[in-house]
């Protein structure tokens, strides 16, 4: 029998006003990824997909193997942390998905990203 793994996912995002050019509709933010394996066993993250929706509701849609070049194994109580970046054509979006990882055991699961927000701060509407 497979016990679900249980699998933290927390996020931290920051719009990048340097890298970011609102008279040509490019609004650059940087997210910030932790991910703690508190099951009891070690699992190794393969692949992500992300799904990525500007203020206007154009979706971009990314998948690849790993994270910023890793597919990291987490031992049990271990932590991994990364940082990457979106582009968007708008002030506001938002981006959610999933990874997938699969456990010692040869099992392989899928861990949901919960939806966060992207968006300039300050903004009135």
């Amino acid at each position: 029998m497979f016990d679900l793994p249980n699998i933290e996912i927390s996020v931290a995002t920051q719009y990048l006003e340097t890298q970011s050019e609102p008279d040509s509709d490019r609004y650059a933010f940087a997210y910030t990824i932790t991910i703690t394996n508190h099951s009891n066993t070690a699992h190794q993250l393969l692949n992500r997909h992300w799904v990525i929706t500007d203020g206007v509701g154009e979706v971009e849609e990314v998948r690849g193997e790993g994270v910023v070049g890793q597919q990291p194994r987490l031992k049990t109580g271990e932590s991994f942390r990364y940082t990457s970046g979106a582009i968007l054509k708008t002030p506001v979006g938002a981006m959610q998905g999933e990874y997938e990882f699969v456990g010692d055991s040869g099992e392989a699961f899928e861990v949901e990203i919960p939806a966060f927000s992207l968006s300039v701060p300050n903004l009135v509407h």
